[in-house]
Parts: C-alpha cells; sequence; structure tokens
C-alpha cells in the first residue's frame, strides 16, 4: 500500500466501525424489533464490526515490513468476513417470504459460489496470480485480481434476482432496505475493482447496512402500530364470530328434547357444550399464544355437540400426536366450525373432518380437511372473514401463517404454520 492511503483508509475504517457499532447498539436496544429480525441485525453487525475491525488491524500491519505475516492473516479473515454478508442476505429474504431456507435452491446457489469464493480465497494464500505482497510487505493486485470478486458480485446479483422476483411479497419498506442492502455493497464493490488501495466497501456495506436496518424498524414499528389498533376490533369480531347466537339456540333445544329420549346423552352435551363455553370465554380474554392441547379441548367439545346434534352426518378423525406447541386462542375452533357449517349438506350426504398435526424442521404444522362442498377462500361474507379474522392472529401473536386450498377429493385444506421460534 502507498503511504498516502494509510489516513484515509484509517478515517474510512474508523468511520465504518463507528457506524457499525452504532447500529449493533440500536439492535440490541430497540424495542420495536421483533425477535427473529433482532437476533439477525445483532449477527450483521457484530459480523461487520469484526470484519472492519480486522481490517483496521490490518493497516497497522502494512505499515512495517516485518509485519508481513500479521498483514496477510488480517486481510485473509477481513475478506472470508465480509463475504458471509451475502448468504445471510439470503437466509434474511427467505424469512421475510416466509420460505423454508434449508430447502431452498436460492441458497443452495449462493452457498455453492461462497464455496468457490473461499477456494480462491485459500489458493491465494500460495500463488502470486490474485494478489501477493513483497518482502518489504508492499500489497500488489495480481493479474487474475478481478476473479475473486466475480462470486462475490455474482451473489449480490442473484441475490437481487431473486429479490425481484419475490418483491411482491415484500412491503415497500422491506423492498427498499433490501435493494439498498443489494445495490450499495455492489457497487462499492465494483469501483473497488477500479481503485487500488482505497477501502471503499467498508464503507459501502455500513451505510447499507444502517439504511438497511432503519427501514425495517421502521416497518416493525408501523406494523406494531396497526396490531395495537386492531386488537380492539379484532376482539369484538372473535366474540361476534364465535358466539353464533343460532348455534346456542340448536344446542340448548337439542338438550331440552333429549333430556326425556336419551338422558344419558343429554347429560353428556351439557358437559360439552359447558366446556366449550368455558373454552370459548377463556380464549377471548387471553392476550398470548395458548397450549396447542387446550384449543384441542375446545375444538373436540365444539365438534361433540354438532355430532350429538347431526350424529349420522358428521364424522371426525383426530390424528394429533403432535401437541406441543403454543397457537393464539381460537385458531383450530373456528376453524373446523367454519368447514363444519360452510362444507355440511345434508343432501350430498355425511361431511367427513379430519384434524392432524405434525412436526416439521422449522415449526408445527395443523391441517384441517373436509369433504364437503367448499368454498373460494375469496368469497365475501362470514367464510372470509373468519379466515381472515385467524389469518391476522397467527401472523400477529406468533409469525404463522394460514393456507387454504381445495381438497383433492372435494372439499377443503386448511394448512397453518406455527414457526418454533415464535
Amino acid at each position: 500500500m502507498t503511504g498516502w492511503l494509510v489516513l484515509p483508509n484509517f478515517i474510512l475504517g474508523g468511520a465504518s466501525l463507528l457506524l457499525m457499532i452504532l447500529g449493533l447498539m440500536l439492535a440490541l436496544l430497540s424495542p420495536g424489533l421483533e425477535k427473529w429480525n433482532r437476533r439477525f441485525f445483532v449477527v450483521m453487525f457484530s459480523l461487520m464490526v469484526l470484519c472492519v475491525a480486522v481490517g483496521m488491524v490490518e493497516q497497522v500491519f502494512a505499515l512495517s515490513p516485518e509485519g508481513m505475516l500479521g498483514n496477510k492473516l488480517c486481510l485473509f479473515v477481513e475478506s472470508l468476513l465480509a463475504s458471509l454478508l451475502p448468504p445471510l442476505l439470503t437466509v434474511y429474504l427467505l424469512h421475510c417470504n416466509g420460505e423454508p431456507w434449508r430447502k431452498s435452491r436460492l441458497l443452495y446457489a449462493v452457498s455453492g459460489l461462497w464455496l468457490v469464493y473461499f477456494v480462491l480465497l485459500v489458493i491465494t494464500q500460495f500463488t502470486d496470480f490474485i494478489y501477493y505482497f513483497t518482502p518489504d510487505n508492499r500489497y500488489f493486485r495480481g493479474p487474475w485480481y478481478p476473479l475473486l470478486l466475480v462470486p462475490p458480485v455474482a451473489m449480490m446479483a442473484v441475490n437481487l434476482l431473486a429479490l425481484l422476483k419475490r418483491r411482491h411479497r415484500l412491503t415497500r419498506r422491506q423492498l427498499i432496505a433490501l435493494l439498498i442492502y443489494v445495490a450499495v455493497p455492489m457497487a462499492a464493490m465494483i469501483v473497488q475493482m477500479f481503485v487500488y488501495g482505497l477501502y471503499i466497501i467498508g464503507l459501502g456495506m455500513a451505510i447499507a447496512s444502517l439504511f438497511m436496518f432503519g427501514f425495517i424498524l421502521a416497518d416493525q414499528i408501523d406494523q406494531y402500530i396497526r396490531q395495537q389498533r386492531e386488537i380492539a376490533n379484532q376482539r369484538a369480531s372473535i366474540t361476534v364470530l364465535q358466539m353464533r347466537p343460532h348455534f346456542i339456540y340448536n344446542t340448548m333445544t337439542s338438550i331440552y328434547s333429549l333430556c326425556d329420549q336419551d338422558p344419558q346423552l343429554a347429560r353428556q352435551m351439557i358437559t360439552d357444550f359447558t366446556t366449550y363455553l368455558r373454552k370459548n370465554f377463556t380464549a377471548i380474554a387471553s392476550e398470548t399464544p395458548i397450549p396447542f392441547s387446550s384449543e384441542l379441548e375446545h375444538t373436540r367439545a365444539y365438534l361433540a355437540v354438532e355430532q350429538a346434534q347431526y350424529e349420522d352426518s358428521l364424522f371426525v378423525d383426530y390424528d394429533t400426536p403432535h401437541i406441543m406447541f403454543r397457537v393464539p386462542p381460537l385458531t383450530l375452533q373456528p376453524l373446523v366450525e367454519n368447514a363444519v357449517k360452510h362444507g355440511r349438506d345434508l343432501y350430498t350426504g355425511p361431511l367427513h373432518v379430519s384434524i392432524r398435526t405434525r412436526k416439521t424442521d422449522s415449526g408445527s404444522e395443523i391441517i384441517v380437511a373436509d369433504d364437503g362442498c367448499g368454498y373460494h377462500p375469496a368469497d365475501d361474507g362470514e367464510p372470509h372473514l373468519a379466515l381472515k379474522n385467524i389469518r391476522e392472529r397467527l401472523e400477529m401473536m406468533c409469525g404463522g401463517r394460514l393456507v387454504i386450498a381445495p381438497n383433492e377429493g372435494g372439499g377443503t385444506v386448511a394448512t397453518i404454520w406455527i414457526p418454533d421460534d415464535q
């Protein structure tokens, strides 16, 4: 490195380091960040602090002819740490879209490019083709130096294409934040290829990261404010949707009729109906996710009441070996009630409903399937309102999601996914 570049690089490195430390402190202390985003930004800023700090130590080693070994080691570590940022961005993009990153072809592609970069970086330590140090500890680029920058630029380009492909699934602020995070370091990297010795990439990463953090934080705060405004309205909607008057009237009438015809069944129906009402009132008052076993008990009580009234027209199958997770209150029961109410048709035969759970790599799944007449989830009216209510509470309370699809044999399949890190 030429002598006149030492001071500018120290200034650029110091500014980058201060910005990264600021970002790390904000990520640790900001109350508006959700748990996953906080962990991501803490990891990202910590990685960048280490990268910039190692880069500044490298500048110190570069001042002395005897510091060549330390200079080479610092440059290797700095380059390696910086190369981890594009795969980290890929994981964040997949998370924003709700895609499982362990099976993502996008992540495999970016990881493959990173592996190529790592191999080139290792080879560089034993050749003079990409960069080398003279005996007096001066750094020079070799004839193949641009080759070392191809994998990082390719990683950022792949991320950019993936981001543009998924842009409709992101909020406006998420899209802007990720575009800045991709575009600024890529531009800095390209400029670095033509500006010899000046440490531009570090400052570019620092600026892009802070912009990304600011946009994501603003988006999270807006979401939180919207959620708080919607909670009161949703509570009212839950109460109206779940306490259907005609269901209560029909149940009480059935119990009255059974008192003479089948007193034992009438007593059991009263027990089930009481359990249903108790669970309903408890769920309406709850502000946090509850054990799935409690929601399943609520659903069983509701279905027992329905089956007592429609003995030969409603059949239920349970396959729920996995129950050790939590769900928002009134998630499974209204979904099953929706299937029974809108799937049953006395003219087409009995309705079969199945409730299944299973553990996945990243969370828990609940599948409610029926063979009824089915309906389109975009239809107007109560079914759409009930599903919208469930979907919003899943997203707000635990980061889960609800997917509605046609059943292959007729009817509807509803799948709920709950992440492990709720």
